[in-house]
Parts: C-alpha cells; sequence; structure tokens
C-alpha cells in the first residue's frame, strides 16, 4: 500500500528563531497586531510503501530522525495517511 506522509520540523522550546523573531515584529505594520507566537519551520512531504499505516509511519519517523531534523535543535511531528481508496 501506499502512504502520504507528511513531516513538520520546527526548533525544540527554547532554541532561538530570528527568522520568526523577525516576521512577528513585522507584523503590525502589515495590519496583523492580533498574530503573535510566531514560529518558523519546514515541512516535508513524500510518500512511503508500506504494508501497514504503522510500518509507514515507522519509516517515516525513522528518515525524520535520520535526515530531517537535527534531534539537538529540532523537534519532528509525522502524520501519515493512506493514498489507497
Amino acid at each position: 500500500m501506499r502512504f502520504a506522509a507528511r513531516v513538520e520540523v520546527r526548533l525544540r522550546p527554547g532554541i532561538a528563531d530570528p527568522e520568526g523573531a523577525t516576521i512577528e515584529r513585522a507584523l503590525p505594520a502589515l495590519g496583523f497586531e492580533d498574530v503573535s507566537a510566531l514560529a518558523t519551520g519546514r515541512v516535508f512531504r513524500f510518500e512511503v510503501e508500506a504494508a501497514t499505516e504503522a510500518r509507514a509511519r515507522e519509516r517515516a519517523e525513522a528518515l525524520a530522525g535520520a535526515l530531517l531534523a537535527n534531534p539537538v535543535l529540532e523537534e519532528a511531528s509525522v502524520s501519515v495517511c493512506s493514498l489507497e481508496a
């Protein structure tokens, strides 16, 4: 079966996010006074061939831990859903 995987990578709490801070400081000047706590991150999407959703999740989590996120600075969340109807 084929599964769609999505990995969201973001900085761990306590790690400085200068890009997010710069964007957040610009928000009021652009008319977004009601927006706060902005943080940046990255999103990766890919497909996984696996026998079960649990196995697809395991593979996506392994990829996130080995390549997509730096475990010292970042944390990743993985979601998986079937592409089969």
